[in-house]
């Protein structure tokens, strides 16, 4: 909440210092203005609704990235390219499997190109 608060604050920084030195502003400046501020209304429920979830759900997301983080990082190091792998899906046992994407250029056919070698006896 308060990082999208900062936010909003410096895109509508430079206008509202504009509007306070009363230097007559241009069409656009004033319809950028008027936006900004229509925006702002407009998501001001949204904002204040999303503050009080932020409140709720802030001591469960530090739990579950002290836990899941280092595990994460680890995940995030191994897989070279995301684009080879297809949306997670979780089993009805609860597993979790992300699977790579067969038809992806990066990912080796599962069967062999070249035949096994063959070992007398």
């Amino acid at each position: 909440m308060k990082l999208i608060s900062l936010i909003i604050a410096v895109a509508m920084a430079p206008m509202a210092v504009a509007a306070e030195e009363d230097r007559g502003l241009s069409l656009m400046e004033r319809g950028a203005q008027m936006f900004m501020e229509g925006i702002l209304k407009e998501m001001e429920p949204a904002i204040e609704e999303f503050s009080g979830l932020a409140d709720q759900m802030g001591p469960a997301l530090k739990s579950f990235a002290q836990e899941m983080g280092p595990k994460l990082t680890e995940l995030l190091e191994e897989v070279e390219d995301w684009s080879a792998y297809q949306a997670p899906e979780m089993l009805p046992n609860g597993d979790i499997v992300i699977r790579r994407k067969p038809d992806h250029p990066l990912v080796k056919p599962e069967t062999p190109t070249e035949p096994a070698p063959q070992i007398d006896l």
